[in-house]
């Protein structure tokens, strides 16, 4: 028996993300105990949903000076060359390569992240969330949820802050989280 495999896509088109509806977030480890998680809170960028997965794509810039873990002292350092070095590499961004069907409303994305000016490319697990009507009248709204491990050491974020035990003070594994919100454009 062969199994049948349905897609799941929001109406065809463009949609320009709500930057007051989402979430660009990461997750690191902090000295072997504990999470520290943390958002940016400047970013914009546009999802074209095709008539297929394979048709689709997505494209992000995110501000690195708008890292905030909640901590003014960390944040200055999440912002310094020992980390983003938001002075000489003031964007990140995200552009598609590939989106592929896994099945219901999971898929494979497939992009370039640029960080620090060096670019990767690397696979997120994307699940479409569902869309419906706006808060305005004939607005259509679609969600999003894309989730990726990567090693920062990959984009040139060497830090290598080290205690006693030899344990790192901040982990090489940082997980990224996407939480969309996206507005279907006119």
């Amino acid at each position: 028996m062969t199994q049948s495999t349905t897609t799941a896509l929001p109406v065809a088109g463009t949609y320009a993300v709500d930057a007051v509806h989402s979430n660009v977030g990461f997750v690191a480890r902090h000295l072997v105990a504990s999470k520290v998680r943390g958002h940016f809170s400047e970013f914009s960028g546009s999802i074209t949903v095709g008539e297929t997965p394979e048709t689709s794509s997505v494209e992000a810039t995110v501000q690195a000076a708008s890292i905030t873990t909640l901590n003014e002292m960390r944040d200055g350092h999440l912002k310094s060359p020992d980390f983003l070095d938001f002075e000489n590499h003031p964007t990140l961004q995200l552009k598609s390569t590939s989106i592929t069907a896994k099945s219901g409303s999971d898929y494979a994305l497939v992009a370039d992240l640029t960080i620090r000016g060096i670019t990767k490319s690397v696979t997120f697990n994307l699940e479409f969330l569902g869309s419906g009507p706006g808060m305005g009248e004939n607005v259509t709204v679609a969600g999003f949820e894309a989730k990726a491990e990567i090693d920062r050491r990959d984009f040139g974020v060497t830090f290598e802050g080290t205690l006693e035990n030899g344990s790192l003070v901040v982990s090489n594994k940082i997980v990224l989280e996407f939480n969309i919100e996206a507005t279907l454009q006119a």
